[in-house]
C-alpha cells in the first residue's frame, strides 16, 4: 500500500456466460461464445496475472466467475471442443499467412493471430491441462485477486418472489464455489446488479459478506448515505455490506460516445474474415450448417462511423491503450484527492465492468488493464488498488443504510427483464419455482431414480431462471435460441414434475436429459425444502 495514498480503486470484472452446452450436436454456434471469451478475455487476463507475479508487481482486482461459467470451464466436453476450435483457428491463421504473403499490412496481422491462437493453446493445454479454474484459484490464493460468486445461473433476484427459490440460487452458488475454489465466497455479484430489500438476508444465510449495487441503489437508500457511493454501507438487519458503482469511472469505459473502446484506432469488432472472404475459401472453417460466422480474425480498425475501414495497426492501438490507461489513472487520482478533502477519509472508487468487454468486444482491453495496473504500481502515490474484503477489514466501521431496489440495466430497475418481449416467461418460472418447493417438501428422503429425477428438476428450474434469456429477448439478438432454451427447460421440468407425481419416471429419457443439462452434478434438491 502507498504510504500517503488518498483513496482506493476497486476494479471489478464480472465474468459470465449462460450455460451453453449441446452434446447432441457436433458443433453449436452459441458454444462459440465460450470459446471466444477464453481466447480473447480469460487467457489474456491470466497471462497478465502471471506476468505481474513474475515481476513482483503488486495489484488487487476483484473478479466474479459465475457458477455457470465455472461449470463450463470444468466440463470435459467443452474443454475438448475448445481445443478443437483453437486447432481450427490455428489452421486458418496459417492459411492466412500464406494468402497475405504479398500484402504486408495484412500479413503482419495474420502472423499476430497465428501467434495468439498458438499461445492460447499452449497456455490452455500445456500449462493448465485444459482447466483454467486452477489458474484463477492460484492467483486468488496468492492474495492478488478476489474471486466472487453470482447466482447459480445468473437468476434475476428482484423478479423471484419465491424466497426458497431465490435462496437456492445463492446457496447452490456458494456450495459450487467452495467445491471448485476450496473456500466459501466472501462476496457476490448479484445478476444484473439486481437488488431488492430482503436479498441481503439470503446472502447472509449463505455466509456472504458483501455485494454490489448500481449507484442509485446506495444513493436512494434509507437513511441518505453520508459518503455517497464512496464508502460501503451495511444493511441494517443483516450487516451485509453493499458497495455502490462509481458512475464517473464507469462512463469513461462504458460510454458508446465518450468511452475509450470507441477510439478510431482500436480494432473493429464487426469486420471479420468469416464474412469478408470468399465463401469457398472460408467454408472448411465454418460449422457444419455452413453459415458464416465470426472467426476472430479481424483486419480493420474502427476508423469511423461509416463502412469504409482502414487496416488495423496493433502498435498504434497499444499506444492508445497506454494513453487511455494513463488518462483513467489521472482522473481517478484527481477524483480521490477531491473526495479525500471532501469526506475527510479515503474514498473507495468502485469500477465494475463486464469482463468480456476486455478482449472480446474491446480487443485492446486487457492491454488497457495491464497498463493501468502497472502505472498505478510504478507511477503514482495517490491510489491503492483494493478488494472489498480488504477494505472491510481495514475499515470495519460503516454507516447502516437500507439500499433501494435497483439494477444496472436500462433505466435502473427491472424494465430490461420484464417488458413486452419477455414477460410471457414469468408465469412459467414462478409456477416452476412453486412446484419445485412442493416436490422438495413432498419427498424429503428420496433415493434412487426418484432422487435423480428431483435433482434434474432442480437443474431445469435453475437453467430456465437464467436472466440471459430475458435479456436476449429484449435486445433482439439470438431471440429464437433464448425462446428455445426457456421452452426446453420449462417443458423438461413439467414432464419431470408430472412423472414424479405419477411414479412413472422414464429412466432412459431421464439419462438423456441428465447428460445434456448436467450443470451442478452434486446438486441436492432438498435446498428447496
Amino acid at each position: 500500500m502507498k504510504k500517503d495514498s488518498k483513496g482506493y480503486l476497486a476494479l471489478v470484472l464480472h465474468a459470465h456466460l449462460p450455460y451453453v452446452r449441446h452434446p447432441e450436436y457436433e458443433d453449436f454456434l452459441e458454444e462459440d461464445w465460450f470459446y471466444e471469451a477464453i481466447t480473447e478475455t480469460y487467457i489474456p487476463l491470466i497471462e497478465m496475472f502471471n506476468r505481474f507475479e513474475e515481476e513482483g508487481i503488486d495489484f488487487r482486482l476483484t473478479m466474479s466467475l459465475t457458477p455457470s461459467l465455472l461449470s463450463m470451464m470444468a466440463d470435459p466436453l467443452l474443454q475438448y471442443r475448445y481445443l478443437r476450435h483453437l486447432n481450427r483457428l490455428i489452421d486458418l491463421a496459417g492459411r492466412e499467412i500464406e494468402r497475405t504473403r504479398w500484402m504486408p499490412e495484412y500479413h503482419e496481422l495474420a502472423l499476430m493471430y497465428h501467434w495468439k491462437f498458438t499461445r492460447a493453446r499452449q497456455v490452455f493445454l500445456e500449462r493448465y491441462d485444459s482447466n483454467l479454474i486452477t489458474a484463477f484459484k492460484h492467483h486468488q490464493d496468492a492474495g492478488k485477486i478476489e474471486i466472487i460468486t453470482c447466482g447459480a445461473t445468473h437468476g434475476f433476484l428482484p423478479l423471484m418472489p419465491n424466497e426458497k427459490a431465490a435462496q437456492a440460487q445463492i446457496t447452490i452458488a456458494a456450495d459450487h464455489y467452495e467445491k471448485l475454489l476450496g473456500r466459501r465466497p466472501r462476496g457476490i455479484w448479484l445478476a444484473e446488479c439486481g437488488y431488492r430489500p430482503g436479498v441481503d438476508q439470503l446472502l447472509r444465510n449463505a455466509g456472504i459478506k458483501y455485494f454490489f449495487t448500481d449507484t442509485h441503489g446506495i444513493l436512494y437508500g434509507d437513511p441518505r448515505p453520508r459518503h455517497g457511493v464512496f464508502a460501503p454501507v451495511y444493511c441494517p438487519d443483516t450487516a451485509v455490506a453493499a458497495f455502490g458503482r462509481d458512475r464517473e469511472s464507469s462512463k469513461q469505459v462504458w460510454s458508446a460516445k465518450e468511452g475509450y473502446p470507441g477510439d478510431f484506432y482500436y480494432r473493429d469488432f464487426y469486420r471479420d474474415i468469416g464474412f469478408d472472404l470468399d465463401y469457398d475459401y472460408i467454408r472448411p472453417f465454418l460449422h457444419s450448417d455452413g453459415n458464416r460466422i465470426h472467426t476472430g480474425i479481424k483486419y480493420h480498425r474502427i476508423t469511423g462511423a461509416g463502412d469504409e475501414k482502414e487496416v488495423y495497426r496493433p502498435s498504434i492501438a497499444r499506444e492508445k491503450a497506454a494513453d487511455h490507461a494513463g488518462n483513467f489513472m489521472f482522473n481517478r487520482e484527481k477524483q480521490a484527492e477531491h473526495l479525500f478533502g471532501l469526506l475527510g477519509q479515503k474514498p473507495i472508487i468502485v469500477s465494475p465492468y463486464d469482463a468480456e468487454l476486455f478482449g472480446h468486444w474491446w480487443y485492446e482491453g486487457p492491454d488497457w488493464i495491464e497498463f493501468l495496473l502497472r502505472k498505478i504500481h510504478y507511477d503514482q502515490e495517490t491510489l491503492d488498488t483494493i478488494t472489498p474484503s480488504e477494505y472491510l477489514e481495514r475499515h470495519p466501521m460503516q454507516q447502516m443504510v437500507q439500499p433501494s431496489m435497483s439494477s444496472w440495466g436500462y433505466k435502473g430497475y427491472n424494465e430490461v427483464w420484464l417488458e413486452g418481449s419477455n414477460d410471457w416467461i414469468y408465469p412459467h418460472l414462478h409456477m416452476m419455482a412453486d412446484r419445485m418447493v412442493e416436490l422438495a417438501g413432498r419427498y424429503p428422503d428420496a433415493d434412487g431414480l426418484l432422487l435423480r429425477a428431483l435433482n434434474q428438476a432442480a437443474r431445469e428450474l435453475l437453467l430456465a431462471q437464467s436472466s440471459d434469456w430475458a435479456f436476449i429477448m429484449k435486445t433482439g439478438t439470438m431471440v429464437e435460441y433464448a425462446h428455445k432454451r426457456t421452452k426446453d427447460h420449462t417443458g423438461r421440468f413439467d414432464r419431470l414434475y408430472n412423472d414424479i407425481l405419477a411414479s412413472r419416471i422414464n429412466e432412459k429419457w431421464l439419462g438423456e436429459v441428465e447428460n445434456r443439462d448436467n450443470i451442478f452434478p452434486d446438486i441436492d434438491y432438498r435446498v428447496y425444502a
